[in-house]
């Protein structure tokens, strides 16, 4: 597999942000045929000295844990990204360190991702929750559902809630982290904390030192010190696609940011693509809720951002859901990976079709051909430009406008009931 490409975190604080929200943004760039789903958990109460069953490893289960919503690799239990009842959202980028990933199984970047939200009731609550994890069980293991390599990652995250960020970057157990409570950050897939930093495993250090890589002299970068020797990979277009909008930021800056493909901060290579995006609206006016969006289906240039919050009866959506295939799973038979089964939920092939619809009708009309008639074509354009708009589009009006899209129709329907209760 060709290396990973970028991927991309961000967070936005008034008043760069407008109306005094804070803005936070993730894109997923994984293996092009990798299925994310999206899921709720209801929180809930857990017996006495019962265990949680991650990707990998089981641990101690806490007492109670939080509502969330999460966009994860169906394969994993982890996530990807996600948001808790409390406001808080999470993202984790994979990166790689001078101290190479254990191959080992141990938790997973997405495990701590999960974690964190279930157990945090604000980011600093949700950071301690991940370095505690990370120092009693470790990280490790393979990050995709590929039974022919291992392809391990240390891990950098996003933790936001609606006063404050923290960017934790670790390397293996240690690990170091950064307050941030003003204008715009961004993270991606190398290490980007230097010489501020708010906290930071005690024997960080010492660690460093015990390695050769820091002398104990001068002031102590953590990019510097942890970062590999060479260290190609560019994350500075995909930064500034952001930090550089002379407007305030608003939703839709933060969507349309995540599917500019000319920055790269969009992927749609031969081995990989951004599978799943998401953005959250957390105002600082505590009286306000929490918005958050998920798309569900790949490459956010061709994908609806659809809302949810977080109320006190809400209403699954199956459809959003992957298979499951229980003990059976690929991905829990040791040795892993070696069947690889249709995890495409409902929504994701509707996506599939409506995508095949709209491309053959482009070649169609590329190669002069008739492509079903004016109207037919009016249609599938105008459907074209409601699924990429900046303000996603009421579901009705997808089907209206795209006659074929009664297939698609209902599942889009249910997300607006999912994610507006009472309508």
């Amino acid at each position: 597999m060709a290396a990973a490409p970028p991927s991309y975190c961000f967070v936005a604080f008034p008043p760069r942000a407008k109306d005094g929200l804070v803005v936070f943004g993730k894109n997923s760039a994984r293996p092009r045929d990798e299925v994310q789903e999206v899921v709720y958990f209801s929180a809930a109460d857990h017996e006495q000295e019962s265990k949680v069953e991650c990707t990998y490893i089981s641990i101690d289960q806490v007492p109670r844990t939080h509502a969330i919503m999460i966009s994860r690799p169906a394969w994993l239990w982890g996530a990807e990204m996600g948001a808790n009842e409390h406001g808080v959202c999470i993202a984790n980028e994979a990166v790689n360190t001078r101290e190479p990933a254990a191959e080992i199984e141990a938790l997973l970047g997405m495990d701590l991702v999960r974690l964190g939200l279930e157990r945090g009731e604000t980011a600093k609550e949700a950071l301690d929750v991940i370095v505690s994890l990370l120092e009693e069980h470790g990280q490790g293991g393979n990050y995709y559902e590929d039974a022919n390599s291992c392809h391990s990652f240390q891990s950098a995250y996003l933790i936001v809630d609606r006063d404050e960020a923290w960017v934790l970057e670790t390397v293996g157990k240690y690990w170091a982290a950064e307050k941030v409570t003003e204008g715009v950050r961004c993270i991606c897939n190398r290490l980007s904390l230097t010489t501020k930093m708010d906290a930071e495993h005690p024997e960080l250090r010492s660690y460093a030192q015990s390695q050769g890589w820091w002398t104990g002299e001068g002031e102590f970068n953590f990019s510097e010190v942890f970062s590999p020797v060479e260290d190609h990979l560019d994350c500075g277009a995909g930064k500034d696609s952001l930090e550089k909008q002379e407007e305030s930021i608003t939703v839709q800056t933060m969507m349309n940011t995540l599917r500019d493909k000319a920055s790269g901060v969009c992927i749609d290579s031969e081995s990989f693509l951004t599978t799943a995006s998401g953005v959250s609206v957390l105002p600082q006016n505590r009286s306000a809720p929490c918005i958050h969006y998920f798309t569900g289906t790949p490459d956010p240039s061709r994908s609806i951002f659809k809302p949810f919050i977080f109320v006190d009866d809400v209403k699954l959506v199956p459809k959003t859901q992957s298979p499951c295939f229980g003990d059976d799973d690929p991905a829990k038979k040791e040795p892993r990976f070696q069947e690889k089964p249709d995890r495409r939920h409902e929504l994701y092939k509707a996506h599939e079709w409506a995508r095949a619809i709209l491309e053959s009708d482009q070649v169609s009309l590329h190669e002069g051909h008739g492509g079903g008639g004016g109207r037919a074509r009016s249609a599938r354009k105008e459907a074209g430009k409601q699924m990429t708009s900046e303000t996603p589009p009421h579901p009705s009006s997808v089907a209206r406008l795209l006659p074929e899209a009664r297939f698609l129709g209902p599942f889009l329907e249910s997300w607006c009931s999912f994610s507006c209760p009472g309508s």
